[in-house]
């Protein structure tokens, strides 16, 4: 058949067979098949699995490959790099998907690093300290011996573990703030030690002080004012301090109006939002218009205390186990066996350690110390960072 007659044949075979059905396609590539040669099948054979199987790493531009491998899970994406060299080049050069697998386990990333196999290594020491979280292998335990009678409170503040009750303190200012059993807030001159103030509007035994400088504007306060915060049993108080140590209270806030439920001795404020526990969950408070903008109902809020809150991770105990949440899905991820601790029902024998983890995980800041606790035998219980490796 001439070529230009074998032309006009095939466009008239084509514009036919596309009007059939499914069925009467498959019909006419089964006839077809059957009047085939050894050199018709072997080219059928060659060219089917290309057809069939296409690869859309080497047909798509970058671009677009990028955009769908942001779409798959980070283990799906290991199992990518295994399939060929193509595959795993592709991958290996797409910095914002390996980016996107450590932010999905919660790590912080740095933005302004490029290296795609960096990344790699992150995810991959990521999904390892995640695991040893789930398994109870995290964390590592120590104590500290030499107290001859009961410890009553511990403070940390700057690497420094310290003995003592409920206390703030500002170089800049010069002062330093503590609560006491006797409803009263003392501030100090640290340079000298003298008592400058007492503050006497809390009815309980103020359990939490925390000196902090204001991230917000409010009409009671400004950004860069020094606020202090102290609780007691039902409510937490905002005081504005700095050179003029005589004030008064600008705020009051509390979970209920008729003291019908009760603050945990656990307060946390880091100049934008105020965090307390009770016995309905954690209560979060815009310190701006002072409104609650969030309640993380916890699986047993009666016995569950909070230790602290990052952006990413909450770190909770109660009295057997050490407890970590992940925000983002208000989930228990991984626990810690506790042994038998003195729990202060003012919160002072117990304390969270370095918690820059609980903004995200980053591969430097899951060391050193994460829980303290006084022991009936007049030591101190350390819950400390296993090295990842």
């Amino acid at each position: 058949m001439e070529r230009k007659d074998f032309n006009a044949w095939l466009e008239t075979l084509s514009s036919t067979f596309i009007t059939l059905t499914d069925s009467q396609k498959n019909e006419t590539l089964d006839h077809l098949i059957s009047l085939s040669g050894a050199v018709q099948l072997r080219h059928l054979s060659n060219n089917l699995e290309t057809l069939l199987k296409r690869d859309f790493l080497k047909l798509l531009p970058l671009e677009l490959s990028f955009y769908l491998l942001k779409w798959l899970d980070p283990p799906t994406l290991l199992n990518c790099c295994l399939v060929c060299k193509q595959w795993n080049k592709v991958i290996s050069v797409c910095t914002e998907v390996w980016q996107e697998a450590c932010r999905s386990l919660g790590w912080q990333i740095d933005d302004t690093i490029e290296d795609t196999l960096h990344w790699k290594k992150i995810y991959l020491k990521a999904v390892r300290r995640i695991k040893q979280l789930q398994d109870k292998e995290a964390f590592e335990t120590s104590s500290l011996i030499g107290h001859s009678a009961r410890v009553y409170a511990l403070y940390y503040k700057d690497g420094l573990l310290c003995t003592v009750f409920s206390v703030d303190y500002s170089d800049e200012l010069d002062t330093l703030v503590s609560g006491s059993a006797d409803f009263t807030v003392k501030v100090w001159s640290l340079s000298t030690g003298i008592c400058l103030n007492t503050l006497t509007e809390h009815t309980e035994w103020v359990t939490k002080v925390v000196l902090q400088v204001s991230q917000v504007e409010s009409v009671m306060h400004n950004p860069g004012d020094y606020i202090l915060l102290s609780a007691d049993k039902y409510e937490i108080k905002v005081w504005p301090i700095g050179r003029e140590v005589n004030c008064k209270c600008l705020k009051t806030l509390a979970v209920s109006n008729d003291r019908s439920i009760c603050l945990q001795p656990r307060l946390q404020f880091d100049g934008k939002h105020i965090v307390c526990a009770s016995d309905l969950g954690l209560y979060q408070w815009d310190f701006a218009s002072y409104d609650i903008i969030r309640v993380i109902r916890t699986p047993d809020s009666t016995n569950l205390s909070l230790l602290s809150l990052g952006e990413v991770f909450a770190l909770l105990f109660d009295s057997r186990y050490l407890y970590i949440m992940d925000l983002r899905t208000e989930k228990l991820v991984g626990r810690w066996p506790l042994p038998a601790y003195r729990k202060s029902k003012r919160g002072s024998s117990f304390l969270a350690g370095e918690t820059a983890w609980l903004n995200g995980l980053n591969g430097k800041n899951d060391t050193g110390l994460v829980f303290a606790t006084s022991m009936p035998d007049h030591s101190i219980h350390l819950v400390l960072w296993k090295e990842n490796g």
